[in-house]
């Protein structure tokens, strides 16, 4: 294959990838209002997904580590990712899933913001300039009390999960360091799959009667927007690079504006729509202006 078409194809499979990722929000609504708990959801969702991923990974062998990197992460890279889904989807009951999109992807700015604070990392002209851009668009999509703007629950929670995010990112690296990204995906994943069936039996019980829209909406999920997703995402990266990859992907939350409105019927404004292109252009900002790793996405 040449180098264009391996490009090419590579870019087509972040692209792919983006888009998996930014159903999310959209499965969730839909099974949500067929009545599904949304804690139950997702610990289906990271069930199936991590025992997917073992049976990707050719068994369990495969993605065995010692007790001693498996504990932490199951208990802090899970219970990480777990809390994170929770935050920033519970926003769902509040704002739109673009609105949740967009300002979730506010998360590279804050790791900019993050790192500065804790000097390991200068604020850079381009990095100030994408600071600039991203918060002039939470501004816009935000809006002002009575000028219909955005619910504050739901921007409060998104934003949150945001930040929570930005500080998984560099926990999340530092636990998987030397392991092959599907093992250290799996023990993520699994760890979520544990605390999410943990809470769901604490509060009352998991539930297996869900309606099949629920079902249609786990499984489309697990394999689709977390097994699928993953694995495109790690071929087109090793291919296109960390920076291309970041640039390419700001098409997921154009994506999930996109089908929300299709499917959810979902408005998707002016105020969306520009606030969101100032978030993304940051992203690409910040990204041109560094050339280390891409950070881990959400599983």
């Amino acid at each position: 294959m040449s180098t264009s078409a391996s490009t090419s194809r590579a870019t087509a499979l972040v692209v792919f990838s983006a888009c998996c990722f930014g159903s999310i929000s959209i499965l969730i609504t839909l099974a949500v209002g067929s009545g599904a708990p949304l804690i139950d959801l997702l610990f289906w969702r990271y069930a199936i997904a991590a025992v997917l991923l073992v049976m990707v990974s050719r068994g369990i062998a495969a993605v065995r580590v010692p007790a001693r990197r498996a504990i932490p992460l199951l208990i802090l890279a899970g219970g990480g990712q777990a809390v994170v889904a929770f935050t920033s989807l519970s926003a769902l009951r509040y704002i739109p899933a673009a609105s949740l999109t967009f300002l979730f992807y506010t998360y590279p700015a804050w790791v900019a913001v993050i790192s500065a604070i804790r000097g390991t990392d200068r604020l850079t002209l381009p990095r100030v300039g994408a600071l600039s851009l991203s918060l002039a668009g939470l501004a816009l999509m935000i809006g002002t009390p009575g000028a219909g703007g955005l619910n504050t629950i739901g921007v409060v929670l998104a934003l949150t999960s945001a930040v929570l995010y930005a500080l998984y990112i560099p926990m999340i690296m530092h636990l998987g360091d030397g392991l092959p990204p599907a093992v250290t995906s799996t023990y993520a994943t699994a760890g979520a799959a544990v605390i999410f069936g943990g809470a769901a039996l604490f509060l009352g019980g998991l539930s297996v009667h869900l309606a099949p829209l629920a079902w249609s909406a786990i499984a489309v999920l697990a394999v689709v927007s977390t097994v699928l997703a993953f694995l495109a995402f790690l071929r087109g990266l090793a291919v296109i690079g960390p920076v291309r990859t970041a640039i390419v992907s700001t098409v997921e939350p154009f994506w999930t504006a996109l089908l929300g409105s299709v499917v959810l019927g979902q408005h998707f404004g002016t105020r969306t729509f520009v606030g969101g292109l100032l978030i993304a252009a940051a992203v690409i900002v910040l990204q041109l202006g560094q050339r280390a790793a891409v950070e881990p996405h959400t599983v």
